[in-house]
């Protein structure tokens, strides 16, 4: 590669600055927010790829692709130019860059006391390069030793990714180790950099494979610093300010686009095996499954079709009922449906060279066309060979929708589960549609899932209008987190993975996805033990995402009655994760409303807490529920960090009040998960423990861990569970406010909204030894009446 070295300015605009860099090449510099800064590299002039599909700071982007250079959804707050004979200085309020000559960036932060401080700076020595040949961009920056790493979304190993290196570039990484598989799933250039006083983002808006280098490669003749290189596309990144990580994380949100608000079922158990679907007698094992959770009064919404139902043999053939497995689909779907369940039913977006529809389809001319002539492409899935569906092809999106509609929706299927979705194309040059102006392969290979899951969802949009689609993906890029829900894989079966995949969930959290979950219990190997079964089970319960999966090697079935003896164990599990569903479906609105991460490191809410930056098992749904996951054969007893929050933590089951800032040792029976419930806060509570059914759900908890003296305050989200009503306001936002002194505790609580929840009073309860008086909206009471 070629470095990029003496600059002249050359334009200056509303929205930016350019320099041409070498005689040849445009350097774009965009001030977009106070706080969000965006480089662009042309080269010669020039861009790769002329649109993104992660970028979407207001609406969803077109079908098409935004315009790369469009500024649309951003204040464009203006700036500051000032120059100098071999430098310049752009700034705002709040960041301002100098561009040194020859070319390298410096970048400081405006701090409390109006101080201009150092925040990130590209490495003065060969900071941004381009292969000469077309292909191939690099761009380092300086590293420095209190740097701390996060991001990356879905990685193995440990949540703080410094002193590694990452690639991405999508793979089916079926079975892999959750401490050390790399590249996985999805693609998401993105980086969360802390240091003790301020966080900073950077993402990387290139779809091409690439890597990350964090500070495993080091160079003599270079300061330390960590490099960003892609195989192809351009040099497009944007740096903004935090100051602190959850404000970063929930910046990157803002910039890729809104959390989809799924139903309220989409957040119950949901039960999944490739064996029921892989039997012979299909529809018979997957009818005896509702039967089996109502013989073990185990509570479950829906229920996850694998492909087997679309076999041929021993393969998958996408829109195709094997009716010798399942006869009658419809009928099928009335008996989930008459049991209160849900199905989402697997789909692939590869045929297989011997697909009933393939000759139509190429016809069609609707795969991914072979980089040399134009046959489709053919690559390796599911031990033959197919060809990949072209979702930048309108044609295409139509086909697939129709399928969709006819072979799903229509069937009785209540939304999509979009798998195998990586599209390992590996024919770069291999030509997409590109919506009429072609595009290589190399350039979108993560945009053909995204486009993917967003046909599938307006499909099941169009079939049911007002009502919130549910769909899951595998795979995937930055702004996935705008249609459908996530898991981290084909996981393997072992203690390891446990750990692990919590891990993966977070630094999923951290950048952007947060509608996360693991395939519990493990998807790959033999069948968990008993012992690790349980610790699974109550480990995924508090998780968004909570799914029993497998595709065990010895042939066994992961299922909640899997071993009778621990039964029990794993229903209490799952009734505890039912008691908190109104708890989660609040923290699931928060998520697409406010952009409020569900899945928390303990140091999200605790920066002031160094202890909370050491690597470890815990971690926070919401910000009121500290989970403390066994991850360890044969532990019962956890020790625990109580993150120092200034008003202490509560045993969630016995109410005992402990200190933040110390660690402590709980109890750890195989029967229970240990949990805390912060100080200050009111956890809302459902007694109904059985599918989701907002009019059943009659009764309704707010159980309150009060603090010694002081105010807090939270909401409480109602609504129908299903439909759009909500933006209208037909929805419950019940707010409360809570002040404590030593002799008693006010519980100021209001309402707004049109809806009427099935529960008509507000149980009010406290810790066992808590002896103040407990007072609401002025009058001595332990319930809250709605008007």
């Amino acid at each position: 590669m070629k470095t990029l070295k003496n600059w002249v300015l050359v334009g200056q605009y509303a929205d930016r600055i350019e320099l041409r860099v070498d005689e040849r090449h445009l350097f774009c510099l965009y001030v977009l927010e106070n706080g969000l800064f965006r480089v662009l590299v042309k080269r010669n002039g020039e861009l790769a790829l002329d649109r993104t599909w992660s970028i979407a700071p207001e609406n969803d982007v077109p079908w098409q692709g935004r315009d790369r250079q469009s500024v649309e959804g951003f204040s464009l707050p203006g700036y500051q130019l000032q120059q100098w004979d071999d430098r310049l200085t752009l700034s705002t309020g709040s960041l301002r860059v100098t561009v040194h000559q020859p070319l390298w960036l410096e970048w400081e932060y405006c701090d409390t006391a109006g101080q201009w401080q150092p925040l990130a700076a590209d490495r003065p020595t060969s900071a941004y390069m381009l292969n000469p040949q077309g292909d191939g961009v690099a761009h380092y920056q300086r590293r420095l030793a209190g740097d701390r790493y996060y991001g990356l979304g879905e990685k193995a190993g440990d949540l703080e990714r410094s002193g590694r290196r990452f690639e991405m570039r999508n793979l089916d990484a079926m079975g892999y180790n959750a401490a050390s598989t790399d590249p996985l799933y999805k693609h998401i250039p993105f980086t969360i950099t802390r240091r003790q006083e301020v966080s900073f983002g950077l993402f990387y808006d290139n779809l091409s494979s690439c890597w990350l280098d964090l500070g495993n490669e080091i160079d003599n003749y270079h300061l330390a610093y960590r490099r960003y290189q892609a195989e192809a596309g351009d040099l497009d990144y944007y740096l903004f300010l935090g100051p602190q990580v959850l404000d970063v994380t929930k910046a990157f949100v803002r910039l890729t686009g809104k959390t989809l608000f799924g139903p309220k079922w989409s957040l119950g158990y949901s039960g999944s095996t490739m064996h029921y679907t892989d039997a012979p007698d299909a529809q018979v094992q997957l009818q005896q499954f509702i039967q089996l959770c109502q013989q073990h009064d185990i509570a479950c919404d829906s229920f996850q079709l694998s492909s087997g139902y679309t076999s041929i043999g021993n393969k998958r053939y996408v829109f195709n009922w094997n009716y010798d497995k399942v006869p009658q689909p419809q009928q099928l779907s009335q008996a989930f449906h008459h049991a209160g369940l849900k199905l989402a039913a697997n789909i692939k977006p590869c045929l297989l060279q011997d697909h009933p529809q393939y000759a139509a389809v190429a016809e069609q001319g609707l795969f991914i066309r072979d980089s040399q002539s134009d046959a489709p492409e053919r690559s390796s899935f599911w031990d033959d060979e197919g060809s990949h569906l072209d979702f930048t092809n309108p044609a295409t999106v139509r086909w697939w929708q129709q399928g969709v509609t006819q072979q799903l929706l229509e069937m009785g299927i209540d939304s999509t589960w979009n798998d195998n979705n990586e599209y390992e194309v590996w024919d770069g040059e291999a030509r997409c549609h590109g919506f009429g102006r072609p595009i290589a392969i190399k350039h979108i290979r993560p945009v053909m899932p995204l486009l993917m899951m967003r046909a599938s969802m307006e499909a099941q949009r169009q079939f049911a209008p007002g009502m919130r689609p549910y769909l899951i993906s595998r795979s995937g890029c930055a702004g996935m987190q705008r249609y459908v829900q996530t898991w981290s894989g084909d996981n393997r079966t072992n203690w390891q993975t446990l750990r692990y995949n919590t891990r993966m969930g977070l630094g999923m959290s951290l950048s952007g996805l947060y509608n996360v979950g693991h395939d519990v219990g493990g998807f790959s190997g033999d069948k968990p033990d008993a012992e690790l079964f349980v610790r699974w089970v109550q480990n995924g319960v508090m998780h968004p995402r909570f799914t029993i999966h497998s595709w065990n090697d010895d042939a066994t079935v992961n299922e909640p009655w899997m071993y009778p003896a621990v039964t029990p164990t794993i229903r209490d599990a799952i009734n505890l994760r039912y008691r908190l569903m109104p708890y989660f479906y609040t923290l699931l609105w928060q998520a697409s409303v406010d952009d409020e991460p569900m899945l928390r490191p303990t140091f999200l809410d605790h920066e002031q807490d160094p202890h909370t930056w050491h690597e470890n098992d815990d971690f926070l749904i919401g910000r009121d529920l500290l989970v403390a996951s066994v991850v360890e054969p044969g532990q019962r007893q956890r020790t625990v960090y109580l993150p120092d929050n200034g008003e202490g933590w509560y045993c969630f089951y016995s109410g005992q009040w402990f200190g933040g800032g110390q660690s402590i040792v709980l109890d750890a029976p195989l029967e229970r998960l240990p949990l805390l419930a912060r100080a200050g806060s009111a956890i809302p509570l459902s007694q109904r423990l059985a599918h989701v059914d907002v009019a059943a759900d009659d009764r309704r908890e707010l159980k309150l861990f009060p603090l010694m003296h002081g105010e807090c305050s939270g909401l409480l989200f109602e609504d129908d569970g299903v439909s759009d009503g909500w933006q209208q306001g037909n929805a419950l936002w019940l707010r409360w406010q809570m002040r404590c002194t030593t002799s008693r505790i006010d519980l100021a609580i209001s309402t707004e909204g049109r809806f009427r929840p099935a529960w008509q009073q507000l149980a009010v309860t406290l810790p066992a030894s808590e002896l103040r008086q407990l007072w609401i909206n002025g009058e001595p009471a332990a319930v809250f009446k709605l008007g």
